[in-house]
């Protein structure tokens, strides 16, 4: 009970200190509202199920039309949804498992899934899983759901993390895409100027800066619980040597995922880390920059690594699990998650949708799809919200040169060891 209680605080003072987007960096706009309009009026006798989510957007115009249909393709459940801001929805999660008001259905990112699951607020649902011939996920996404030996929730989107290039200016440059560490540095030695920086990524200091740092830790053979080890640390001095060097910006720890993207879109920085939802802003933004995407460079003796990122749906505690659990298994099963890879540019976490196929003629989006399956969820834990603090804020003491390397990553090393006794 004390752990819960903790982890209540942990997570409510976390929310604070989150942008108003997911671990993917997607804008959610408190105007749009999304509803769900069903053309069948509801009829006495039917099941009411209530579904909470933050998506807005393409991605609210998605999950409306969805449940519209939903509702009209069957006469015993209706599905209502609400949006409402990642932060905020991720407040009434622990308001509402301590008042007992609930949705019979929530979203939420997959880095806190096991959080929650942890506090009570989702059903666990493996005999369900276990029994439905529709269980056909990536282990990835699929174990951001697990916690201990219950299932939470099922995998409903997923991404990852890429190199965003700038072609004309590699041309121009003499570069080619760089896929190790070595040649990252020297590319972006050879790409910064007096007005440009060879590279750009997001390190400010909440979620969004754990999850760009990911890659790069594990690509050196380094480990979330392992951040004194030098392979850890290796990781950490590659990328401050970066910036001590002047090839990315000191400015990188209050710059956020979509901060980068505008300084790659405004033709400030050379190449970026980013993902795919990145893609449309960039359509949006600089429609005729002709750029490309290629793994994020891997250590010059290690593999190629990215991170998952991505929404969960589950049950929550209390619900009509047998009602809730025919609208999440359809809303996640193949069929769907093919409509919302096509009409929102989404990955697929099932192992049934073949990405490569879906994007064929998009070859931007074809190199994140061949990333997806290898992709490492962050955790799974339900200590994460205390573990990726202990981490953003090694980084962020180290890149505004505020400690070394080494005292910075013994530190949170420090804090994760006292995390998991407690």
């Amino acid at each position: 009970m004390k752990k819960k209680l903790a982890l209540l605080m942990a997570c409510m003072m976390a929310i604070g200190s989150l942008a108003a987007c997911g671990s993917s960096g997607k804008q959610v706009s408190e105007t749009n509202e999304p509803t769900a309009e069903s053309t069948k009026a509801p009829s006495e006798g039917r099941t009411e199920i209530a579904f909470w989510h933050y998506m807005a957007g393409t991605e609210g115009d998605f999950l409306s039309s969805a449940v519209a249909e939903f509702n009209d393709m069957q006469d015993e459940i209706l599905v209502t949804e609400q949006f409402l801001p990642r932060e905020e929805l991720m407040k009434q999660y622990t308001i509402g498992v301590v008042s007992g008001e609930l949705p019979d259905v929530g979203m939420v990112d997959n880095p806190d899934h096991n959080a929650y699951a942890m506090m009570g607020i989702f059903e666990d649902i493996k005999s369900l899983y276990d029994s439905w011939e529709g269980a056909k996920f990536l282990d990835g996404p699929l174990n951001s759901c697990i916690y201990e030996d219950g299932l939470y929730g099922l995998p409903w989107t997923s991404n990852c993390l890429g190199l965003f290039y700038n072609e004309e200016m590699l041309k121009t440059a003499g570069v080619e895409v760089p896929t190790t560490w070595s040649e990252l540095e020297a590319a972006a030695e050879k790409l910064t100027t007096d007005s440009i920086h060879g590279l750009a990524i997001s390190a400010i200091g909440n979620e969004e800066g754990t999850f760009q740092y990911i890659p790069w830790l594990l690509s050196s053979g380094g480990s979330v619980t392992e951040m004194d080890s030098d392979k850890s640390k290796e990781s950490m001095s590659y990328l401050y040597g970066l910036i001590e060097k002047g090839y990315v910006s000191k400015e990188v720890i209050n710059w956020t995922q979509a901060d980068v993207q505008k300084q790659f879109a405004s033709g400030q920085v050379a190449m970026m880390i980013n993902g795919p939802w990145q893609l449309a802003n960039m359509a949006a933004d600089a429609p005729d920059l002709v750029y490309g995407v290629g793994k994020v460079p891997k250590a010059d003796n290690g593999e190629y690594a990215s991170v998952l990122g991505g929404e969960n749906v589950g049950i929550c505690a209390g619900a009509n699990v047998e009602a809730a659990w025919q609208f999440v298994s359809w809303l996640t099963d193949k069929e769907k998650s093919e409509e919302l890879c096509i009409a929102a540019g989404y990955f697929s976490p099932r192992t049934d949708v073949d990405p490569q196929e879906i994007f064929a003629d998009d070859p931007l989006r074809a190199t994140f799809a061949e990333v997806m399956p290898s992709a490492q969820p962050r955790g799974p834990s339900p200590d994460w919200p205390e573990i990726s603090t202990a981490i953003y804020t090694a980084q962020q003491e180290v890149f505004a040169g505020q400690k070394d390397v080494d005292t910075a990553l013994n530190e949170a090393q420090e804090k994760i060891n006292a995390i998991n006794t407690n």
